[in-house]
C-alpha cells in the first residue's frame, strides 16, 4: 500500500503520479508534453542550434504538407482533412519556435555564440516572418524583465493585453472569456494584428529590413500568382504566418503572467517576479482508481487537447516562462529540468519558490480571475 505522504505528494504534482502509474518507455515523451520531468529524471542538454533546425524542420514540413493537401488531395476525401491541419499545425509551431524561442533567446544573446550573429539572426527573423524590428523588440523585452516596468505603460505585456486586446482589469472573469472568444474570431482584431506586425517589419527606422520584409512577402505573392498557385501560397504559409500565430500569440501571453495584488505591484521588487509568474503545463493527473473508460478518456485528453496545446501554444520553453524570469538568459535549452532543479532548492535569491498550473485553460482563468479582483487603474 502507498504511504500517505507519499500519496498526497503525487496528488500535489500530476507529473510525480505519470511517473508513478505509467511505463518507464513513456517517460520521455510525458517530459516533453508536459515540460515537467518525472523525479530523478535525469537531464538531456541541448544545443541551441538544436532549436533552430527543428523550427526550420517543422516550418519546411508543415508547408509542405499542406501544400501537397491542397494540390493533390481533393477536399471530399479523408485524407485531406488529416494531411492540410497537420501541416497547418506543424508550420505554425515551427513559427512559434522561431518567436518564443530563437528570436526571443536571440534578445537575450544565448542563441549563437556572438552578439553579432544573434542580431543578424534576429533581424532577419523580424523581417521575413513579419515581427517586430529586431532592435526595437530587444529593447522593449529588457525593459519588460524590470520589476520597476513589469504591468506599467512601458511593459509589452501590458500594450499587448490592454492596448491590442482591450482587457482590462476590474472586468467580470466571464466578461474577460467572452472578449477572448471574440477577439479569436474577430477580423477586426486580426487586421488591426496584422497592421502593427507590418508597420514594426516594414515600417521601421531600417531601410534595408523594410526591403527585405517587403520583398520575401512580396516574392511570395507573385511567385502563387505566376504559377497559378495563390491559394496554396495563402493557406500553406499565410494563414499560419497571420490568423493562426496570432491566436497562438494570444493564448500564450495571457497564460505567461498574472495579476498580483495591487500592493505588491506597488512594492516592486523580487516579490512582483515572483507572483507575476507561475509555470503553465500541459496535462493533468492520471485516473487513480478509474477503470479501461477513465484511462482512454485520460490518454484521449493528453494525445488531442494537451498535444495540441504543445505544439500550437506552448512551444519551446513557454510552459516554464516563469524560470526565465528568476534566471534569465540561464540554462534555457534546458528549461524544464533547470526549473525542477531550482525549484528543489527552493529558488535562492527569491522570496518564493515557484507556482504549477496545470492546463493552459485553467492558467488563463486564473488569470482572469486576479484581474476580476484588481482595480482597473492597477493594470496600464
Amino acid at each position: 500500500m502507498m504511504p500517505e505522504a507519499l500519496r498526497v505528494s503525487l496528488m500535489d504534482d500530476p507529473r510525480s503520479e505519470m511517473a508513478a502509474r505509467l511505463p518507464r518507455f513513456l517517460q520521455p515523451f510525458l517530459t516533453w508534453l508536459t515540460a515537467k520531468p518525472a523525479p530523478g529524471e535525469a537531464s538531456a542538454p541541448r544545443a541551441p542550434v538544436s532549436f533552430v533546425l527543428e523550427a526550420v524542420l517543422l516550418v519546411v514540413a508543415g508547408t509542405a504538407v499542406s501544400a501537397f493537401a491542397m494540390a493533390w488531395l481533393g477536399p471530399h476525401g479523408v485524407a485531406f482533412w488529416l494531411a492540410l491541419p497537420a501541416g497547418l499545425i506543424a508550420t505554425s509551431s515551427g513559427l512559434g519556435l522561431f518567436q518564443v524561442v530563437i528570436f526571443h533567446h536571440c534578445s537575450h544573446g544565448t542563441v549563437f555564440s556572438t552578439r553579432a550573429r544573434n542580431r543578424t539572426a534576429g533581424r532577419l527573423i523580424s523581417a521575413l516572418l513579419l515581427f517586430k524590428h529586431f532592435d526595437a523588440y530587444q529593447s522593449e523585452h529588457m525593459q519588460h524583465h524590470s520589476a520597476n516596468v513589469l504591468f506599467t505603460d512601458d511593459d509589452e505585456f501590458t500594450g499587448f493585453v490592454v492596448g491590442l486586446c482591450a482587457l482590462r482589469a476590474a472586468t467580470t472573469r466571464r466578461a474577460l472569456w467572452r472578449r477572448l472568444l471574440w477577439l479569436l474570431v474577430s477580423p477586426l482584431f486580426h487586421a488591426r494584428f496584422l497592421c502593427k506586425r507590418l508597420l514594426g517589419s516594414m515600417a521601421s527606422p531600417d531601410p534595408l529590413h523594410n526591403v527585405l520584409a517587403m520583398a520575401f512577402c512580396g516574392g511570395l505573392i507573385a511567385l502563387g500568382l505566376a504559377t497559378h498557385t495563390l491559394a496554396i501560397v495563402v493557406v500553406a504559409w499565410f494563414l499560419p504566418l497571420t490568423i493562426l500565430l496570432q491566436i497562438a500569440t494570444v493564448f500564450r501571453i495571457l497564460c505567461e503572467h498574472r495579476l498580483p495584488a495591487a500592493e505588491v505591484i506597488e512594492r516592486r521588487g523580487r516579490q512582483l517576479v515572483c507572483e507575476a509568474t507561475a509555470g503553465v503545463f500541459p496535462g493533468s493527473a492520471p485516473p487513480v482508481n478509474g477503470g479501461l473508460a477513465a484511462w482512454a478518456l485520460w490518454w484521449a485528453n493528453m494525445l488531442t487537447v494537451q498535444l495540441f496545446v504543445r505544439l500550437f501554444v506552448l512551444v519551446g520553453d513557454a510552459p516554464c516562462h516563469d524560470f526565465h524570469h528568476r534566471r534569465p538568459g540561464k540554462k534555457w535549452t534546458n528549461y524544464a529540468h533547470a526549473r525542477q532543479a531550482d525549484m528543489a532548492a527552493g529558488c535562492p535569491g527569491f522570496p518564493l519558490n515557484y507556482a504549477d498550473s496545470w492546463g493552459l485553460f485553467k492558467a488563463i482563468d486564473q488569470n482572469f480571475a486576479a484581474m476580476e479582483r484588481a482595480p482597473r487603474e492597477v493594470l496600464g
